[in-house]
């Protein structure tokens, strides 16, 4: 037996109610590879599925935890073997099946990487999914041209998990960062996570009808969107690129020209972190594993137990929640 976090669904009401409980093996799902897990931590889509399930969640009971890490029980695959340290992040796993927030998992061989060299499953979850796609963000900068371009590099969202980490990373590599922020009140932890600037929100969320304005950013790691990344695709220097993460300021592009990308040679990047193969997956984590410094990442770190995750998935919803929730399982 073994404790995970279980969300229920009401059938007569529709409302779901999460709280921990035992499970046994048997309940998991079959699969090639069963991990005991050591680390979880808390995205955005986390908070959805503990909660009403953001039509994530197909079939209740359910248990989410997009990501974790931990150590290899049982596998009927050759690439893995108990024993072996594991990461897991995306592939709709916590969403369309059983996730992290349990002291075990079973899953698909393929969705698993090795845990990379030097790096703890803990650390690993602090960067988790997010952090992953901070990695994958920059990579993709970097691949179209980012050392061309001098200046800072904008990160939006900056005292999320993306931006967090995003802002760490840039730092490390020599990069000036503006980190924009809504929440006053973090600039000093932007400011310790190597941020040169830190802009407020509302100096980028106006909707503007103008073509083009001044040229300002190398390079921009974009969780927001919304009006704001109408704004700075505006603002990006010739031929610079935004790489696109979320969507918390929402879906649609509002003030968006095409001036930017006809004038300008301005780049929109679209990252997604979910279906990534195998070898971007290892290059990425091999990387933070190289640039992102484990001091600037314990900064970030809030602890938390399976218990904690239904206060935690309502803030998280609401904004309340900076840098990386780590679970201990």
């Amino acid at each position: 037996m073994f404790d995970a976090l279980v969300v229920e669904k009401d059938e007569d009401t529709g409302k779901t109610h999460a709280e921990v409980k035992q499970l046994s093996e048997s309940d998991l799902p079959d699969a090639e590879v069963t991990v005991t897990v050591e680390h979880s931590t808390l995205n955005y889509k986390d908070g959805l599925c503990i909660g009403p399930g953001g039509g994530l969640v197909r079939h209740y009971p359910h248990v989410p935890g997009i990501d974790f890490a931990g150590t290899v029980e049982a596998s009927s695959d050759a690439r893995y073997k108990p024993g072996d340290k594991v990461v897991l992040t995306g592939w709709r796993v916590g969403e369309a099946h059983w996730g992290g927030y349990a002291q075990k998992a079973r899953v698909k061989a393929d969705w698993l990487v090795p845990l990379p060299e030097g790096m703890t499953t803990r650390q690993a979850m602090a960067v988790g999914t997010a952090g992953l796609t901070a990695m994958l963000a920059i990579q993709a900068l970097e691949d179209n041209g980012l050392a061309d371009h001098h200046g800072p590099v904008l990160v939006t969202g900056a005292a999320g998990g993306v931006g967090s980490v995003a802002t760490a990373i840039l730092a490390r590599l020599g990069r000036e960062v503006a980190a924009v922020t809504g929440r006053p009140e973090q600039a000093d932890y932007l400011r310790g996570l190597g941020a040169t600037e830190v802009v407020p929100r509302e100096e980028l969320t106006e909707v503007t009808r103008k073509p083009l304005e001044s040229e300002r950013w190398a390079g921009c790691v974009d969780a927001v969107a919304g009006p704001m990344l109408g704004r700075v695709l505006k603002q990006m220097k010739y031929g610079a690129s935004v790489a696109a993460v979320g969507l918390a300021g929402g879906a649609a592009i509002e003030g968006a020209l095409v001036t930017p990308f006809i004038l300008r040679g301005v780049n929109l990047l679209g990252i997604d972190s979910v279906l990534q193969p195998y070898d971007n997956r290892v290059r990425a984590w091999e990387r933070i594993a190289r640039d992102l410094p484990m001091e600037k990442l314990e900064a970030m770190i809030e602890p938390a137990g399976l218990e904690d995750l239904p206060r935690l998935g309502a803030e998280i919803l609401a904004g309340r929640v900076k840098g990386r929730v780590v679970i201990d399982l």
